[in-house]
């Protein structure tokens, strides 16, 4: 059985940074596209970035661009959000993705499994 839990979400001022973690289980985790998204009250569920199998190429979202950063450790089966600069509209919750494809895709129709997703809330 496939599953991705995401953690380390939470409250944090404007300004500040968290990391997220989405550990893997069940799957070949160096043969998927880990993805990030995340959906906000109100709004549709965004992409906001993506890392192929290796971790030699990423892809951000413009809006999250130069301030967060996707990675991950194949050794461990996680994947990572690094989040600076948090800003109030970054408040949302934020789902990590596998897709058994390596294109790095920001359509979430791509992406064969889902974490529960985790609650960042960014005060002002």
């Amino acid at each position: 059985q496939v599953r991705l839990v995401e953690l380390l979400g939470g409250l944090v001022q404007a300004g500040g940074s968290l990391r997220l973690s989405c550990a893997a289980s069940g799957l070949a985790f160096d043969r998927y596209v880990m993805g990030w998204f995340r959906l906000a009250p109100g709004k549709e569920r965004e992409f906001v970035a993506a890392i192929n199998w290796r971790g030699t190429t990423t892809k951000h979202a413009d809006s999250v661009r130069g301030r967060f950063t996707i990675s991950r450790d194949n050794a461990k089966n996680t994947a990572y959000l690094q989040m600076n600069s948090l800003k109030p509209e970054d408040t949302a919750v934020y789902y990590c993705a596998a897709d058994r494809s390596n294109y790095l895709s920001a359509y979430e129709g791509s992406y064969d499994y889902w974490g529960q997703g985790t609650q960042v809330t960014v005060s002002s």
